[in-house]
């Protein structure tokens, strides 16, 4: 897998990939963040972006973490004591998925966003943006917008002079994110900065079928034990055969696969016996064919799922 193949895997949508082309001819290490708003448990959505990260390391990207501590606090998830607190355990968390943390930039946003320079720009950003699109902005990752408060609207506005103050060359989040980058990519140049390239994942299922969220109870954190794990496996949502909104294939998907080159189900002989593929693409095939069975599929996701998450529960 080349350069750009790595930038791309399990992507939704780049904006643009004209501008990543000429970003990766003319700088050697470009940059690229992330903004995580501590605010409860980190689950397999949120990790998603991890990886994406863990991509952009290995193809020569700086990496930024911003732990927005201020912005959780905004949105009504806490003190700043306990949002803090929360923060530092993000951080041991990401860590321990794989984030070097000598070659990462972990940030707070406590460290900066409370100085003038910071504030004035924030201002300067108000002053060019409406009430509508900023609550437009704030919809897909706000709570309680049925009676927004202001500090709500604001959010969205520093999370555009985020982008800004920290110098990055690519932000990087889940497709919810997008209204708010594409807020950054028309303020920010009014103001002296640069437009952000933009990259995307997608929101994957929770184990029931629907989005997965923290509200819906339908995840997989990374402090999940192994049998809370095996258990969530079970009643998974996982038609036969079905590979489209298949939430069990998409852990392969986005998870799995990335991390592992071969995956191996295990099965007794009376059942065909241990099933190897290499690669997400040969076992899409293999499960449409119905050569796999979706109890066989559970059992081997959570297997790898609980691989993948020991060295989280190790640190925590």
């Amino acid at each position: 897998m080349d350069r750009l193949e790595l930038i791309k895997r399990n992507v939704q949508e780049i904006v643009t990939e004209e501008e990543l082309t000429k970003l990766l001819e003319t700088k050697e290490h470009p940059t690229a963040y992330v903004g995580y708003e501590p605010s409860g448990k980190i689950h397999m959505g949120h990790v998603l972006t991890v990886n994406k990260l863990l991509d952009l390391q290995k193809a020569g990207f700086k990496i930024t973490v911003l732990l927005a501590d201020v912005h959780a606090y905004l949105n009504q998830k806490g003190t700043l004591e306990q949002v803090r607190e929360t923060a530092d355990y993000n951080k041991r968390c990401f860590i321990a998925l794989g984030l070097d943390p000598e070659e990462t930039n972990f940030v707070y946003g406590s460290d900066y966003q409370l100085k003038p320079d910071y504030m004035l720009n924030v201002l300067k950003l108000t002053r060019l943006t409406s009430l509508n699109r900023a609550r437009r902005s704030m919809d897909e990752v706000g709570r309680q917008m049925d009676d927004p408060k202001v500090s709500q609207m604001v959010y969205p506005i520093m999370q555009a002079i985020d982008i800004a103050m920290l110098g990055v060359d690519v932000a990087v989040g889940g497709i919810d994110q997008r209204k708010i980058h594409m807020l950054a990519r028309e303020g920010l140049p009014a103001l002296g900065y640069n437009a952000p390239l933009c990259i995307h994942t997608p929101i994957i299922l929770g184990f029931d079928g629907n989005k997965m969220s923290s509200s819906n109870d339908n995840f997989i954190s990374v402090d999940d034990s192994e049998a809370e794990i095996n258990a969530k496996m079970k009643k998974a949502f996982c038609p036969a055969g079905e590979i489209e909104n298949n939430p069990v294939l998409e852990l392969f998907r986005y998870h799995i696969s990335p991390r592992y080159e071969e995956i191996v189900f295990e099965r007794p002989e009376k059942f065909g016996g241990d099933l190897k593929c290499k690669g997400y693409g040969e076992l899409q095939e293999v499960y449409a064919s119905g050569q796999l069975h979706p109890m066989d599929l559970k059992n081997g996701a959570a297997r790898y799922m609980n691989m993948i998450l020991e060295s989280v529960r190790s640190v925590i």
